[in-house]
Parts: structure tokens; sequence; C-alpha cells
């Protein structure tokens, strides 16, 4: 691609045309101003960006040498090694000048891939949902499925029954106007727990058979949604960063459209307005984070002045905070802060160290664009093992912008196996979730987070609900969120955080903090447990249906990015139930089958056994799509040569992250694409 010199920094020209003639300009900043002080970001933090990702490499090698040696590694070692650090002094966060829907409020949470237009549109107008709609679609309602060609009257009784039953639980004096905050043209509007409920009345539609004349119930649902650039996406050089940029653009100006065909039409989709009711009125759309990528990759979309790629993350701070600037400054249709902040989620840090570097760097921002210090806040993803052992020193780090602490199952198990992968075999996958040191990192995310002042002032989050089929059964388990003291968690889909936003109208998340904030925060010993299997006899079934489940996930995964670039999608698992996947599945299904590789519990032939039975399977249910290529048998598929590095190649990947080599392979398949192109 084609590079032009700016400040000194070697620019990919679409970066370049793209900041200086979409960017800059309606923000009346000139451009030789901000590349100098790009360069100069670049300059200070580029060099400890490198120094923070060799300083986990020497870690690690650490580790690894004394699992080699056969010796312990607990908490002693840990310390003696800088891997923990010393608690910090009691403190509370500072954090100040934060939106309500992150402070005060406890909801449903959506993450969605900023590349998709439609899908981030979709997500940003989650805020209100159709509980009507949410029930009849869905598994969620305890009712016959409805019967094709139609409305079926008998599901749509089901759905008002149990509306109505939702409604006499959380606000019972709906029908007398009993709790009544506002009335709007043919609506009422109740607050319960902070979320509101708004009833439609439509005489001449749906609510003309009902007694009530109810037509529908609407919830306030996703309160929050992070447009994601990292693990959602697939993006390996400058024409895909800038896609991305341009969709956070349109988001921060307000004019991001999407036209589609759908049932034979075309349809439009564009960001709703506020929701007014008389003298209220209230925000249309979630409240937006942007997720830059972490600390480990670099981009091709910018050089340094000796020829390097520059750190993908500084990168990412730079332009989704200069974008920003469209809210901030009230520029755009709509506001996306009311407080004068801008919200960036920054995953995979490892340790308080890190945090502390994206605290300076937010600085570095802040000075660049004339911010306020503390303008930018930060969400900080408890995914890595250092980080949940030193989460409280890791909040500190950031303690005047933080408003956001996530865990998240997938991405924290994979670094668990990967920090260990030296000290033994690990137990099945499926047993992770009942280990000793998952539910030591639950426990301990939410304690140390109220410890420190979060309630009132930030999100404490968790993870995501993947199957967005299975709403019965989200239903049924995903209320165990807000009970831990979580005011919010993820979920799949817009259906869904309708539907999980009944589950905060059952918690009152913030009197539930408030019953938990003083007990004692589980002690680390807990936390350090690593899911070895020990002494386990491992049957040969055992180990081969092991290996088909994660090689079929890897499969199913890797071939969508590396060949259509998808980097999120509902992927069929194993039994053909459809999940929501992203990289931090694909991580800790590599990593697994790496470690039982180096242990013996598998041996080679027994993985690629499984990569020839799945990618077998991966074809077929794959075989409607017209743009899917056929892995089985089929020595060239890029893809396939993708999933087998990340397993075979496994032990030596930075951390046990997929990002290097899916990357390393999507160029491939994109260039090997343009050759073909080029040549027909």
């Amino acid at each position: 691609m084609p590079i032009v010199d700016r400040a000194g920094l070697g620019v990919a020209e679409e970066l370049a045309r793209f900041v200086e003639n979409d960017v800059l300009p309606e923000l009346g900043i000139a451009a030789d101003g901000w590349w100098a002080g790009v360069a100069d970001i670049f300059g200070r933090f580029a060099p400890e960006n490198c120094a923070l990702l060799a300083k986990r490499d020497a870690l690690q090698a650490t580790i690894d040498a004394r699992y080699k040696a056969g010796e312990p590694v607990d908490e002693a070692f840990l310390r003696e090694i800088g891997y923990l650090v010393p608690e910090p002094a009691p403190f509370k966060i500072g954090t100040e000048n934060v939106d309500a829907e992150i402070a005060t409020m406890a909801g449903p949470q959506l993450v969605v891939p900023i590349l998709n237009a439609r899908f981030v549109l979709n997500a940003a107008n989650a805020r209100w949902g159709s509980l009507y709609d949410a029930l009849y679609g869905t598994d969620a309602l305890d009712a016959p499925a409805a019967r094709p060609g139609g409305y079926d009257e008998a599901r749509g009784a089901a759905v008002v029954a149990r509306a109505k039953a939702f409604l006499h639980e959380a606000i019972p004096g709906w029908r007398e106007d009993t709790g009544l905050v506002a009335k709007g043209q043919g609506t009422k509007l109740f607050r319960h727990n902070g979320l509101h409920i708004e009833l439609q009345f439509e005489p001449n539609h749906i609510g003309a058979n009902d007694p009530d004349g109810l037509s529908d119930v609407v919830l306030e649902s996703a309160l929050t949604t992070i447009c994601d650039l990292e693990d959602s996406i697939a993006a390996v050089d400058a024409a895909d960063k800038v896609a991305a940029y341009t969709n956070w653009l349109g988001l921060m100006k307000g004019d991001l459209e999407e036209t589609f065909e759908k049932g034979g039409r075309q349809l439009t989709r564009k960001l709703n307005p506020d929701r007014s009711y008389g003298d209220l009125t209230l925000p249309g759309r979630s409240l937006l984070f942007v997720r830059n990528v972490g600390h480990l990759m670099t981009t091709p979309a910018i050089h340094l002045a000796d020829g390097s790629e520059a750190p993908e993350g500084i990168l990412d701070a730079i332009m989704t905070s200069t974008i920003a600037l469209y809210d901030l400054r009230g520029l755009g249709k709509f506001r996306n802060s009311r407080t004068g902040s801008a919200y960036i989620v920054k995953p995979k840090m490892h340790g308080p160290e890190e945090c502390g570097f994206t605290n300076r760097l937010f600085d570095a921002v802040e000075d660049l664009l004339g911010l306020a210090r503390h303008t930018i806040k930060v969400g900080v993803m408890d995914e890595e093992r250092r980080t949940s052992a030193n989460l409280a020193a890791c909040i500190h780090a950031v303690k005047d912008r933080i408003v956001f602490i996530n865990t998240g199952f997938l991405d924290r198990t994979g670094d668990e196996m990967h920090t260990a992968m030296h000290g033994g075999a690990m137990i099945p996958k499926a047993e992770m979730k009942t280990s000793a040191w998952i539910k030591a990192y639950e426990d301990r995310n939410v304690r140390i987070g109220l410890a420190h002042g979060l309630s009132g002032k930030a999100q404490i989050g968790k993870g995501m609900w993947a199957a967005p089929d299975r709403m019965a059964d989200m239903m049924d388990q995903k209320i165990g969120h807000p009970m831990s003291g979580a005011n919010t968690a993820w979920v799949p889909s817009p259906t869904a955080a309708t539907l999980h936003a009944m589950h905060y109208h059952q918690v009152d998340v913030f009197a539930r903090q408030k019953e938990i904030a003083g007990e004692a925060v589980p002690a680390l010993d807990g936390l350090l447990t690593v899911p070895f299997a020990g002494g386990r006899n491992w049957m040969a079934d055992e180990v081969a249906r092991e290996l088909d489940n994660n090689a079929q996930g890897i499969l199913g995964y890797v071939v969508r990015w590396i060949d259509q670039g998808i980097g999120c999608s509902k992927v069929p698992d194993i039994n053909d139930i459809g999940l929501m996947e992203d990289r931090a599945t694909l991580r800790i299904s590599s990593q697994h089958i790496a470690n039982w590789l180096l242990h013996g519990v598998a041996t080679r032939a027994d993985v690629d056994a499984a990569f020839d039975r799945m990618a077998a399977k991966v074809d077929a249910q794959n075989a409607g799509d017209p743009l899917y290529r056929p892995m089985a048998g089929n020595p060239d598929s890029i893809a396939l040569l993708a999933a087998r590095a990340l397993v075979f190649e496994g032990v030596t990947q930075p951390s046990g992250y997929t990002e290097p080599l899916l990357h390393a392979y999507r160029v491939r398949a994109k260039e090997k694409a343009r050759a073909g192109a080029g040549a027909g």
C-alpha cells in the first residue's frame, strides 16, 4: 500500500487521507500539528510498549523454567519474581463525570463488531426493546412454538399473559398509574430499579383485543454497548483499520447508515432519536464505549522512524479519542456522553504496570487534543491472570479514570492454561467452569471492585451468554450475574438484552452490592490453584471427544476469520448449536489442545485425525454458504493451515494469543484473493 510521510512517520495513504479529509477539518484541527503530536506520542510510548511485552515474556520464561525444574510456582515464588506486587493502601476511585448508564444504573451490555455497520446500528438502537417481540420469537416463552404462516393468536395470548405477569411483579400499580413517571402520545412510562418501562396503547392495533388496550411493553434494555475494534473483528491492514474508524466516526457524528435487503425489500438503518414523554426526554440509544486493541499487536497502517510497525493499541487510542471529539464538542447529530466523557475499553493488560502505561498514554492523548485530564475514561478487562491476581493495584493505576472492570471466562482460561503450560496437563475444558480458580476469580472481581468504590461510579461486569438461540436457558441462569453484584453483563443480541433486562427488575443490584460490600475478598490461594488434571487416567474415547470438540470450534471460527474476514458470528458447535464466537473462544481451544500435546495426553496423530474429522463436519455445516471454501482434503486451505498452526505452535505463542498467527494467515488469504482477481 502507498506510504506517505507525516512528521517522520510512514503513514498508509488511506489512513492519512481519512484523517485529513474526513476527521480533522470539521474539528478545526490543523493536520500538521496533529501529526506532529501523534509522532511525539509514538516516540514516547512505543519503546515502553515494547519493553512491557518483553517483561511479559521474561516472566513467562521464568515460570516455565520453574515448572520444568519441578519446583512449586506458589505465591511466594510469584512475589519473588515480581509477578505479584504488594497490595496498595486502602483507596477509593476518584472517577468523575460518569454517565448514569455506567455509574448509577444496572442493565445489559452489548459487544458488537465495529466493522459491521448494520450490527453496530442494531446494537446502538437496542437501548429500548419490545418485550412482546422478544418473547414471541424465542424459547424464553414457556408456550408452544408459533405456528407457521403468519401471526399465531394462541402464542400471542401467551406473550401478553407473560408480559403482564412481569408488569404485576415490577410495577403492581401499572393499571392505576401508581408510580407513573410520564405520559406520552399513547404511552405510559414507569421506572423500576432505575430502568424505564414504557407501556404502549394502540386501540386500533394489537391492543384492540386487549381489555387493558395494551399493545406492547417496551423495556429499557442495552444501557451500554461496546463497539469492538478487538476480538470480534478481523482487521489486519490499513484498509481494515480505516473501515473500523469510519464506522466509529459515523456513530460519533450520528450519521452512520446502512442499507440492506431483507425479505425482498430495501431497508435503511440509522440511529434512533431520543424518546419524548411530554417534558421528559430520554436517550434513544445505548451509551457507546469503544474497545481498542491491547498492547501486543503492531499495525502496517503506521511505520515508525526506524521502519518498524507501530503499536496498534497506541494508534487506536489516538484515533478513537480524536473521533470522539465530535461528541465531546457537541458536533454530532446526537449526544453519546451527556457528562463530557469518552469511554475506551482496554483489553488484555497484564498487571498494574501495563494499566499505568495506558493511564499515561491517555494523558498524552488528552494533551494532544486539548482535553481536560481524565476526560478519556477506561474500562479494564480483567481477563489475564496477572491482572486478576493484582486487581486492586490495577484499579489503583487508573483510579481517576476507571469506569469498568469485567470478567471474561474464555480469555482468562486461555491465559490460565498458558501461564501454567509446562506444569502439567489441564482438566477438560467443560470442567473449567467448576474449578476452584474460576469461583475465586468471579468473586474476587466483584468484591475488590466494591472495596475500592466502584459502586455508583463504574460498572462491574460479567461475561457473555454465548448461545443466542437458547434464551430459556439464559433466563434461568444469567440472573446469577446481577445476583453476584455485577451491574452489567454481556448478551449476544438486542433481543437477549431485552430479556436479560427483566433480571435487573427482579434483582436490585445496588442493594445487592450493599449487602456484599462488607464481605471479605476471597483469599489469593484459590485464584492461584491451577486446574491441573493430576494423575488422571485418560480414556481414549474421552480424549477423542475433547479433541473433536476443540478442533471443531477452532475450525468453525478460523475458516470465517481467514477466508471471509468475519471476526464474530454465530458458529455451529459440534452439536450444531449456534454460539457467538470470537477470538477468546479460539484462544482457550487452541491452548487446551497444545497443552494436551505437550504432556502426552494426545499425540500429533490424534490431533491430525481430529482436524480431519472436524474439517469435514465444518464443511457440511457451511454447505449453504456460497462464499465458503471447503477445508477437508484441501492441503492448500489457508484456513486449515492457520487452525493447525494455532495448535501446533500454541506453546510458543505470546500468552497463548491467537492474533499473530491469525493476522499472518489472513494477510496471506487477502494476497491470494488479490492475485486471483488480478489473474482474472
